[in-house]
């Protein structure tokens, strides 16, 4: 079943038309992600709509090719919103020097991705605790199927969970194989799958220095709260910039290796 044909029994719930609205006006918005941190918060967006205002207070952890996002608070437009240097792509280019990594590597990269993850961490716990958190990524979403999540095959809305005993788990056999090897695992996709013991690790230290035990995957991410976002400039129901948007640039979104690409 498609996102689109989800019955209203599988939607979550929808506020009243006053809160919808107040929220999403709250701040001007050009339509266009132009940074990491914009990317949080469309990200966030899109978690939003796909849990609804039942879920509380939202935690969003998005594990990207070149930067992970992190966003929360309990409106459409989070209170805490940052971007790291910290995608998988990214840190499997610059920090591993063969496939599998050396042990002395996955270690060392570990203690980095620590350190540049702890402030940022305390800011965002300090906005206050989360009623639920979620996962947006491939490689989150991978994770957790080898983990035991239910397979893309049982559809979009199956509860998906990965939790740090789970990730511990497979870190211990994972950060050990070639990608070749990894790229054979039911739920991996070949083309990332020499980057995964990297999201892996930074999966692990976001978890940590967040102080959560499991996130939840949810299938809708930065794409989806670009184009939410934009059929909310078309009603009318968000404030628009002065920058004008372009719809060339609108669906620009970041790949698993962290590179651009156009949604046209």
């Amino acid at each position: 079943m498609l996102w689109w044909q989800r019955s209203d029994e599988q939607r979550p719930p929808r506020p009243p038309r006053s809160a919808w609205t107040r929220s999403r006006s709250r701040r001007p918005h050009s339509g266009t992600p132009r940074t990491g941190e914009d990317e949080a918060r469309y990200t966030f967006l899109a978690v939003r709509r796909w849990y609804g205002w039942s879920a509380g207070r939202l935690l969003v952890v998005d594990i990207g090719g070149g930067s992970l996002e992190l966003a929360a608070g309990r409106d459409e437009d989070p209170d805490v919103a940052a971007s790291l240097p910290l995608g998988a792509g990214r840190l499997t280019r610059e920090w591993f020097t063969s496939n599998p990594p050396p042990a002395r590597e996955t270690a060392a990269l570990a203690d980095w991705i620590g350190s540049m993850l702890a402030p940022v961490a305390a800011r965002v716990r300090s906005a206050g605790d989360a009623d639920l958190v979620v996962g947006t990524s491939k490689t989150l979403r991978s994770l957790a199927r080898l983990a035991g999540a239910a397979p893309s095959g049982a559809g979009l809305c199956v509860r998906r969970v990965l939790t740090r005993e789970g990730l511990h788990q497979i870190l211990a056999f994972i950060s050990r194989m070639a990608s070749s090897d990894l790229a054979e695992l039911d739920g991996v996709n070949p083309r990332r799958a020499h980057q995964l013991v990297a999201g892996a690790l930074v999966a692990d230290a976001a978890m940590r220095a967040l102080a959560v035990s499991h996130v939840e995957i949810c299938p809708w991410a930065l794409r989806e709260g670009v184009i939410l976002r934009r059929l909310d400039m078309l009603s009318g129901t968000v404030e628009l910039a002065a920058a004008p948007v372009d719809d060339t640039q609108l669906l620009s979104v970041t790949n698993g290796d962290g590179l651009r690409r156009q949604y046209r």
